[in-house]
């Protein structure tokens, strides 16, 4: 068993990173006498659209997945807030409204939908928490291991630096939004890897996880720093990481330092090719959704045993103690893996990623067909 404590308040985190997670679970014993039929519907509330992969990824994967379960009998009500804290309460209140089974959460802000939270429970609703911890009384967690994501992250960009990095080497770091109770989890983990041994000589909480926002505070940075003195940047995910190149090509800048991300965004891949960033983290979004979708499943329809077999993780919030959750493993994704990785699991053709602009930087890859 794994124990992570979880809060948008904390800055530090403890984690034991073996564990025994549920993985593969999909029946057992107690499907005997499900106290509902496969008839269900499970709520799924996605926080925004600047992350392409939550349209592209989960919510079809999540949608095939419940239909499989439930022999294209369950349905998912979905609904994206658009970065809209308010409009994810409204959201919320309609699923609780219209009585759905189950639902899945992937909140705007993690304590302002606490209540709404709250009035699911009250209603005889489960909440699962999905990708971003919420507040309040969740029944469950199922996340990437967010320490370990800014663990990798700033793993890799002291692996980027070489062996002469040291303490007079300036970095930016670009943070994500407050709001997310993830971002503080990601920062946490990479300070445990940077602190000492490289000086964060800025560093930001990027408003809304907007690129945008990341190329005006990178702009900051250039100006207080000066652009020649930035040796690598820490990025918090690759909207992040492509706000910060704009920013820095806009500043003269034509040898980019090192630059992380996460999402394995299809655009960060391809600029993971051409050398303009130097890593992503890759999130293996379809099992963290086919994952979500068989708790969601198992919990709608009263499978405790399966459910528990899925949740054998254990995390805290500032709402809560114990949470079931699961914790799914990620992978650091650099120009050598891309074919081991995202493409061999189905998430990008190499035609997807090998324009005809960028053959030759394919070819320098080893990405051939």
């Amino acid at each position: 068993m794994r124990r992570i404590a979880m809060s948008a308040a904390i800055t530090t985190i403890s984690v034991s990173l073996v564990g025994c997670g549920g993985l593969g679970v999909t029946g057992g014993g107690d499907d005997v006498s499900p106290t509902k039929g496969d008839d269900i519907t499970v709520g799924l509330l996605l926080p925004e659209k600047s992350n392409p992969q939550y349209e592209r990824f989960h919510h079809p994967i999540i949608k095939a997945k419940v239909e499989s379960l439930t022999g294209g009998q369950g349905r998912v009500e979905y609904a994206n807030a658009e970065a809209d804290a308010a409009e994810q309460a409204r959201q919320l209140q309609r699923m609780i409204n219209e009585q759905v089974d189950v639902i899945l959460l992937d909140p705007v802000d993690a304590h302002t939908i606490a209540g709404g939270v709250r009035k699911a429970k009250e209603a005889g609703i489960a909440v699962i928490a999905y990708d971003r911890l919420a507040e309040g009384p969740i029944d469950a967690y199922i996340t990437f291991d967010n320490e370990l994501v800014g663990g990798v992250q700033g793993r890799s960009l002291l692996e980027a630096l070489g062996e002469d990095a040291g303490i007079s080497d300036k970095i930016v770091m670009m943070n994500g939004s407050l709001t997310d109770s993830n971002a503080q989890q990601f920062k946490a983990g990479a300070l445990l890897a940077l602190d000492g041994k490289v000086t964060i000589a800025k560093s930001f909480d990027t408003k809304d996880w907007k690129p945008q926002n990341a190329e005006k505070n990178m702009t900051v940075a250039i100006n207080e720093i000066g652009r020649n003195d930035i040796k690598a940047v820490y990025a918090a995910n690759d909207g992040l990481a492509g706000g910060v190149i704009k920013a820095l090509k806009a500043a003269g800048v034509t040898d980019l330092p090192p630059i992380t991300g996460q999402d394995a965004e299809l655009s960060a891949v391809r600029r993971i090719v051409t050398g303009e960033q130097y890593m992503s983290v890759y999130k293996p979004y379809r099992q963290e959704a086919e994952r979500a979708a068989e708790m969601a499943v198992a919990k709608a329809q009263g499978r405790d045993i399966q459910f528990d077999a899925l949740t054998r993780d254990r995390v805290d919030s500032s709402t809560g103690k114990d949470i079931p959750a699961h914790l799914v493993p990620v992978v650091a994704l650099t120009k050598g893996n891309i074919k081991d990785t995202v493409i061999t699991d189905g998430m990008y053709k190499l035609s997807d990623i090998c324009k005809p602009q960028l053959a030759a930087d394919c070819a320098a890859a080893g990405l051939k067909k």
